[in-house]
């Protein structure tokens, strides 16, 4: 893949996710505004976290890490890789399927293990209530995980990406619906999850048979090739559970603090745009391409499509980083205070969006450097990063939440993603020269960091001037819209000048998406 047609498939991820994102955006403020912060909605989030938990343990954060690579070889070779990804699916279908059944029956305990805070609470009987509504959604979504491998493996990226704009879709369709009709938001709004996965699945799954990979379940069986793939992708199902660890903690200890777990909720539905469209869709074009130069030998290409990946990520997310930063209650205040959420809630979203917002840079280079392991294979040493990872999270938020109560929790993961890209690049230096940024990417980093502390002033100052508008029922949105288009002005301007970037590279990688992609082969 070459380094334009890589920028594409970011841009192809992005654009979409940015979409999935945005409608996120209204699905979440929705949500606030009907439930607002208070026992239901609390029970919300934490059955939308389990199934979500499991789903990054099972399939995205685990399954599909050894998945990828291993498919992705098959499709270069041409060593039958449907019959693999055949295989593959019944396998992971079949273990989905039980952990479903346990789930149901031991709901109060998964509950329990997630925000015992709440026990003896209105928020416990609602939570197990709404998970075990909840929790089918991890078969369907997961499966439809394991058929955006295939494609993403494929050159095939804009149905995988677009996959998750239809849980936006349908929650927001389904709270629509239920305020035209009356009565409770909460029934609509937790059965259309399980919906929404159905309807995931269904749209990958057309999406891969029109790409030549119609996959048919069958009865599982364990073939050598699953073997070893079960022997890549165990470690790797270890490394994500040490990922869920941390979010778990910190949990935990928000579920001691009243409200706490709402408004981290909240604040980490902002942090994640910039990160899902950038960090997410990195890591997906990235590793795929990864997996098939190094199956080529092919070093220096590799080292190039890297250092175009970290160049073109951070260029994007270390002003998005600022602006939290920057200026947080003004995003989180337009954004998210109507109905039920009240102003304190945003002040309390906004302090732990900015401690978020420190940490972003993190949680994108983790997207960056764990493709370097994970192309070859190799999610032993991942795991071990991820251990010492859950080990400062738990210090840090156990530790600090006596003095700093629920916001430690943020603070934790914050030091936490910061340790993890510590541990990743000291343990890529073995791997070689293809795990170093070019020196094009190490002129262009500092300049980067200039442009986006900038950007950053004159956002600080641009939200004081608009203070009034911002807090105006009828001027906020579009104050909010200007102070956006500023920043975003003074960015690209101030980067474009002294070098940072040149904007005709993300025009050319426009123009090469829109030409489309080459169409998918079975090798």
């Amino acid at each position: 893949m070459t380094p334009i047609r890589l920028i594409a498939g970011f841009l192809t991820v992005g654009l979409w996710t940015l979409a999935s994102r945005v409608l996120g955006f209204v699905r979440d403020a929705m949500i606030l505004a009907y439930l607002g912060t208070g026992p239901v909605y609390e029970a919300y989030v934490v059955a939308f976290r389990l199934p979500n938990m499991f789903r990054r343990f099972f399939a995205e954060g685990a399954f599909n890490v050894a998945f990828v690579p291993m498919f992705s070889k098959r499709l270069e070779s041409g060593d039958d890789p449907r019959r693999f990804a055949e295989d593959a699916m019944s396998g992971l279908a079949s273990v989905l399927i039980v952990l479903t059944l346990l789930a149901q029956a031991f709901m109060p305990w998964l509950i329990y293990a997630l925000a015992s805070g709440f026990a003896g609470q209105e928020e416990f009987a609602l939570s197990v209530e709404f998970g075990r509504i909840a929790f089918p959604y991890i078969l369907f979504v997961s499966l439809a995980a394991l058929l955006s491998g295939v494609l993403n493996a494929a050159g095939r990226f804009a149905a995988a990406a677009a996959a998750p704009v239809l849980l936006n879709v349908v929650l927001v369709g389904a709270m629509v619906m239920g305020a035209w009709v009356g009565g409770d938001i909460a029934p609509w709004l937790i059965w259309s999850i399980p919906v929404a996965g159905v309807a995931q699945f269904v749209l990958l799954w057309v999406a891969a048979r029109r790409a030549g990979f119609g996959l048919i379940p069958r009865l599982p069986r364990l073939t050598p090739e699953l073997r070893a793939l079960v022997a890549v992708a165990f470690p790797a199902m270890l490394a994500g559970g040490v990922v869920q660890v941390n979010l778990l903690v910190g949990q935990q200890v928000a579920s001691y603090f009243d409200k706490a777990v709402g408004w981290l909720y909240a604040a980490d539905r902002l942090y994640q745009l910039p990160l899902g469209v950038v960090g997410i869709a990195v890591g997906v074009v990235l590793l795929p391409d990864l997996s098939r130069r190094l199956a080529a030998g092919d070093d220096a290409g590799g080292r190039d499509a890297l250092s175009r990946a970290g160049e073109v990520s951070l260029a994007l997310t270390i002003p998005s980083a600022v602006a939290l930063v920057a200026i947080p209650l003004p995003l989180v205040s337009v954004l998210f205070e109507r109905g039920a959420a009240t102003a304190e809630d945003s002040a309390a979203i906004a302090m732990a969006v900015a401690v978020y917002g420190l940490g972003l840079p993190a949680f994108v280079l983790q997207k960056i450097l764990q493709p370097l392991f994970f192309a070859r294979e190799d999610t032993k040493r991942p795991f071990r990063y991820a251990i010492g990872s859950m080990v400062v999270n738990a210090v840090v938020a156990i530790g600090l939440a006596p003095w700093l109560g629920w916001i430690a929790t943020a603070l934790a993961t914050t030091v936490a993603g910061w340790w993890m890209v510590f541990l990743l690049a000291r343990g890529g230096r073995s791997i070689g020269e293809v795990a170093r940024f070019d020196d094009r990417f190490r002129r262009r980093i500092w300049r980067i960091c200039l442009a986006s502390a900038v950007m950053g002033l004159a956002s600080w100052g641009a939200a004081w001037v608009l203070d009034d508008a911002l807090h105006s029922a009828g001027w906020r949105y579009l104050a909010l819209l200007a102070l956006v288009v500023l920043s975003m002005a003074v960015y690209f301007g101030f980067g474009q000048l002294i070098g940072a970037f040149r904007i005709s590279e993300f025009r050319s990688a426009l123009r090469r998406r829109s030409g489309g992609a080459p169409p998918a082969t079975l090798g």
